[in-house]
């Protein structure tokens, strides 16, 4: 099936450089010494060394890079082929895999199952409204029966945090946890930030 390009594809189609500014940017804000990997560091606090990790749009890898360093079994995803080049040059280790997450397609040397997905860098916010329950029922198809999948994503972006639950519902996938930071401040109704801790229904 044939899935409309969401706006990262859209951008870069525009504008071919846009993805090589990207990937400077975090190596600058890497070199600065900034704290880049308080998403990582959540998921690795919840699952058990050696766990199988999806980096669902994992951009130029820090994340990925981060969680395989920690031991675990990493697959980082990105529609970007710029961005999987970067990650594969700056944080290896980890399998990373040229796709989009819509229509998810994984080589067979990655785990059947996942014990934990993150989804961080606003990935949600860039898909085509179209693909994203069937982005999340891709989520919902590789997770680990005991598996929890970390989304989280800025409001503003065009689409709202009711119906991101509602598509994760219609996906297969129920919530466990809402907070509004990564590091796990509570979930307010004025919150500008969701991060959804979802399990297979």
């Amino acid at each position: 099936m044939t899935y409309p390009l969401g706006q990262w594809q859209q951008i870069i189609a525009r504008d071919p450089g846009h993805s090589t500014r990207y990937i400077g940017r975090f190596r600058m804000l890497a070199a600065q010494g900034h704290d880049l990997y308080g998403e990582a560091r959540l998921i690795d606090a919840m699952v058990g060394r050696g766990s199988a990790i999806l980096d669902a749009g994992c951009g130029p890898g820090r994340h990925a890079g981060y969680l395989a360093d920690a031991g675990h079994r990493v697959v980082g995803v990105d529609v970007d082929p710029t961005l999987i080049a970067a990650a594969q040059a700056d944080s290896p280790g980890p399998l990373y895999v040229v796709s989009d997450l819509a229509g998810l397609t994984l080589p067979a040397e990655a785990p059947p199952a996942f014990d934990a997905i993150l989804c961080a860098g606003n990935v949600m916010g860039f898909l085509h409204p179209d693909t994203r329950v069937p982005v999340l029922a891709g989520f919902a198809s590789v997770l680990a029966p005991t598996g929890r999948a970390v989304v989280g994503f800025g409001a503003g972006r065009g689409y709202a945090f009711d119906d991101f639950l509602a598509d994760a519902a219609a996906a297969g996938l129920a919530v466990e946890s809402r907070f509004s930071t990564w590091d796990l401040r509570p979930f307010t109704a004025d919150a500008d930030f969701l991060v959804a801790v979802l399990t297979r229904a």
